[in-house]
């Protein structure tokens, strides 16, 4: 079994219009034993950028603390927040320079820049950046995320209906893996509010 595939994961990032949406699962386990349900994936790092992190649980712990002190030294010099694209850069540095002994993450970064323009990317765990116009997947469900999102997505979505294509894909595909699920946790994100929800999927 791969390392990755040691505590399971779902994460998917969509792009709407003037808007993203970033969903994952909630299980935590240890391969096929299920030790929590309500784990989070998903981290904040401002109101307007999301970082959801796959892979090895212990590891996506320490990486986003990592990526906070990062982020809070930006503040501080800069006076600002860090736009999606350099915030992905820094992520991508980040798990570069320890290629040797990697951070097991697979992390998938989703953010409204300036002139709020979505922006999604994911990239592995030694920080190749694979960017995409419509939706990107992480975790050992992502091929069958691959499939649900590929059928489902269409371009330009309002929120709403952003909100229900993601959510049908999320949970389609954890059904189809038994190292993800537990339902969901969805996180959409346009310029006027930022919008918080859990979904309720299978539970075995």
């Amino acid at each position: 079994m791969s390392i990755f595939e040691y505590n399971g994961s779902a994460l998917v990032a969509m792009v709407g219009k003037n808007c993203f949406a970033i969903a994952s699962d909630r299980r935590l386990g240890v391969q096929l034993q299920t030790i929590a349900t309500d784990f989070q994936k998903i981290y904040k790092i401002h109101d307007k950028l999301y970082i959801g992190l796959g892979g090895l649980a212990t590891d996506a712990q320490t990486l986003y603390q990592r990526l906070v002190f990062r982020h809070k030294l930006y503040q501080l010099r800069e006076e600002r927040n860090m736009k999606p694209e350099t915030f992905a850069s820094l992520v991508s540095a980040l798990l570069y320079e320890k290629r040797f002994g990697p951070y097991f993450c697979q992390p998938v970064i989703a953010g409204l820049g300036d002139d709020n323009m979505p922006f999604i990317c994911t990239m592995d765990s030694i920080g190749a950046k694979e960017l995409a116009k419509d939706f990107v997947v992480s975790g050992t469900a992502s091929e069958s995320l691959y499939g649900a999102c590929e059928s489902m997505y269409k371009p330009d979505m309002e929120p709403e209906e952003l909100f229900e294509t993601i959510s049908q894909a999320l949970l389609a595909s954890v059904d189809r893996d038994c190292l993800s699920g537990w339902g969901g946790h969805v996180l959409l994100v346009s310029p006027a509010e930022v919008q918080e929800r859990t979904l309720k999927g299978r539970m075995d």
